[in-house]
């Protein structure tokens, strides 16, 4: 059976997070937006995890599946994902003395390198891999150039894209030929926009956390789904500062400086990936889905400041009310269908599922935008 899950979201004890990330707000949005497993965010944090409890068997059928981030000594970021809830026990007690608390921070910063997290998730027979790999920030290729220069001789067991990449990114670099790629939305809210704003499409045996954790390990993903690439904000070398953008070789001959405001160049998504690739060859990879959120195309073609103004919201809630969820909307439901509805809305799906979308590339922090034709 196939499978929308989103696998790596956060909870009210991570930085920047809504408080309302909560399990009954979470499991309606995923009804909501037609996600059907999903991971609970933050599972080292033992109070945040004590209150999935209630809802890992649930009336709406959502599959939970125990996850958390971790940030290594080195600031990369990684996923861990588990069966059953006691791993994350048995995980915590293996990490003992490496934080300075599980429960003050949902994403812990952990002192222990990247392969020492990775053994110690395998120990508990967790499944592993870098978070939002290719971000020039606390991310795996910031800092190192090949998966065992960051995990030694720790095997990982996949690999998650992030918001500024999608699988031609890496499909092309020898390291990652066998390693699953996933794409989850990293959520810090609830709101439509946020919540599986990427997803993973599985084809699974069953809906049980032990299968999804099987098609991860066996690589039977049938769909990556997420935003175009250049709608990522450090998807093009550029100035932090101004978000001026520079070829490669210009920022290289600059010294990473930004002549006009001093800011620092960072090395977009883009040319860091082509950088790893070293000439590989792309090995075919599941279909790539490039999506945007349904609340987004809502507020383009109406104009509005945001997703989130009453008029948006009374339109959004329509099109659910008719079709269900999010995700069949954009990628299933007739057009005509849709264009009963909504005719802009409908002109602006067509243009989606045609490819006839002009990319504005961001870099340098600024988020890319986009326009339909």
């Amino acid at each position: 059976m196939l499978a929308n899950a989103d696998l790596h979201i956060h909870s009210p004890y991570s930085i920047a997070v809504s408080r309302f990330m909560q399990p009954e707000e979470l499991i309606r949005g995923c009804v909501t937006k037609g996600i059907q497993v999903l991971g609970t965010g933050d599972a080292l944090q033992p109070d945040w995890l004590a209150g999935w409890e209630p809802y890992f068997e649930n009336d709406a059928g959502i599959t939970i599946v125990p996850q958390t981030e971790i940030e290594d000594k080195n600031r990369v970021h990684h996923v861990v994902l588990a069966e059953d809830p006691a791993q994350f026990g048995q995980l915590r007690d293996l990490l003992a003395g490496t934080a300075k608390s599980f429960v003050t921070s949902g994403r812990p910063h952990v002192y222990l390198s990247g392969e020492e997290i990775a053994r110690r998730a395998h120990e508990v027979g967790a499944l592993v891999g870098p978070a939002h790999a290719f971000t020039p920030w606390t991310a795996m290729y910031a800092y190192f150039d090949s998966v065992t220069a960051c995990y030694g001789s720790e095997p990982i067991d996949f690999l998650e894209l992030g918001l500024s990449a999608d699988s031609s990114y890496g499909a092309a670099i020898p390291d990652l030929y066998d390693i699953p790629f996933l794409t989850n939305s990293d959520a810090h809210s609830p709101a439509p926009d946020k919540l599986g704003r990427e997803f993973t499409r599985f084809d699974l045996r069953a809906r049980t956390p032990k299968d999804v954790l099987a098609a991860v390990r066996s690589g039977h993903v049938a769909l990556n789904a997420g935003f175009f690439p250049e709608e990522g904000k450090y998807n093009r070398t550029a100035c932090t500062r101004c978000y001026t953008q520079y070829p490669l070789e210009d920022a290289v001959s600059l010294h990473w400086k930004c002549p006009a405001d001093g800011g620092q160049i960072k090395k977009g998504v883009s040319d860091r990936a082509k950088e790893l690739s070293k000439g590989g060859i792309a090995r075919p990879r599941p279909p790539y889905l490039h999506v945007l959120p349904l609340a987004q195309i809502i507020q383009t073609v109406t104009g509005a400041s945001s997703p989130n103004t009453k008029k948006c919201k009374e339109i959004y809630a329509s099109f659910i009310a008719a079709f269900g969820n999010e995700i069949a909307v954009i990628t299933d439901i007739p057009l005509a269908e849709i264009q009963a509805l909504h005719p802009k809305v409908a002109e602006a799906v067509s243009a989606l599922r045609e490819n006839r979308v002009v990319l504005h590339p961001g870099g340098g922090g600024k988020y890319g935008t986009f326009s339909l034709v």
